[in-house]
């Protein structure tokens, strides 16, 4: 039995920030289950400067890529400061990326109480 609790959205690929600087995507996850705000956690190979996260162009591209792979709907930003890592930015996504999520394999534990 597997304790991974990780869906894997997207592998690996490369995004542009705003000064240029190319940075490699090791992938795009989310946990398999949860309670309607689904956290995004994008991995990269390796550590960005401090406050990386909060670069648009660099986000925008995260969400282009998502984009491709099928998520319709609102642009999203970084979360808490506090869960920013130095080689991970987490995004909350909005109520609209559920459906999306749901195609790949996440459970909304939300519904079992309507």
């Amino acid at each position: 039995m597997s304790n991974n609790t990780d869906i894997e959205i997207c592998g690996s690929f490369k995004a542009t920030d705003a000064t240029g600087k190319e940075h490699s995507i090791k992938g795009i996850r989310i946990y398999d289950e949860g309670y309607g705000i689904i956290d995004v956690f994008v991995d990269f190979a390796a550590p960005m400067e401090a406050g990386t996260y909060r670069d648009k162009t660099l986000v925008q591209q995260i969400l282009s890529q998502l984009r491709k792979i099928g998520y319709v709907g609102p642009d999203f930003e970084a979360t808490d400061p506090s869960l920013q890592e130095r080689k991970m930015i987490v995004l909350e996504a909005p109520e609209e990326f559920c459906q999306f999520a749901k195609t790949k394999g996440w459970k909304n534990l939300a519904e079992e109480f309507e």
